[in-house]
C-alpha cells in the first residue's frame, strides 16, 4: 500500500467509522436531560426511577457520568461500584449480578485499576440506550 492509499484509507476511516464521544453526548442531549441531572460536584441524579429497571438506572447513571466529564465536573466518565450502589440505592447482593448481566450483554465496560473496579458505558451505546429507555418511559 503506497502513501496515497494509506492516506485515503485513513480519511475513510475517520469520516465513516470514527465515533466522537462528545458528539454522541451532544446529539442525544435533549433525550438525556429528561432522565439525568448532574451536579457541579460530578454527581448524577437519575429521574423516573420508579419506572425504570435497575439495569436501566445503572446505564443512565453511567451516561450521566459521561456528561459530568464533558462538562468538566468530573475527571472521568467512570463510576465505582460503591458510587453506583450508594447513589442508586442498590444493595450489594443484587448489584453484582446486575453488573455481570450488563457486562455479559456488552452494555457497560468494566475497568480494573489496582484493587478498584470502575464502570462506564461505551460511547457507541449512548444513543441506543437513551432511545430504548425513552421508548419504555413513553409506553408506561
Amino acid at each position: 500500500m503506497n502513501e496515497t492509499q494509506k492516506e485515503s484509507l485513513k480519511a475513510k476511516i475517520i469520516n465513516e467509522m470514527m465515533t466522537d464521544y462528545k458528539s454522541a453526548l451532544e446529539k442525544n442531549f435533549q433525550i438525556a436531560k429528561q432522565f439525568i441531572k448532574i451536579t457541579i460536584e460530578g454527581k448524577v441524579e437519575v429521574l423516573f426511577t420508579e419506572k425504570l429497571s435497575t439495569e436501566n438506572k445503572i446505564c443512565l447513571y453511567l451516561i450521566g457520568k459521561a456528561y459530568t466529564q464533558a462538562a468538566e465536573f468530573s475527571a472521568t466518565n467512570e463510576a465505582t461500584a460503591r458510587e453506583l450502589m450508594d447513589d442508586l440505592g442498590i444493595i450489594k447482593g443484587s448489584f453484582y449480578p446486575l453488573i455481570k448481566r450488563l457486562r455479559d450483554k456488552n452494555k457497560i465496560d468494566q475497568i480494573r485499576r489496582g484493587k478498584y473496579t470502575y464502570f462506564s458505558i461505551p460511547s457507541n451505546l449512548i444513543e441506543r440506550t437513551l432511545l430504548q429507555i425513552n421508548k419504555k418511559i413513553k409506553n408506561s
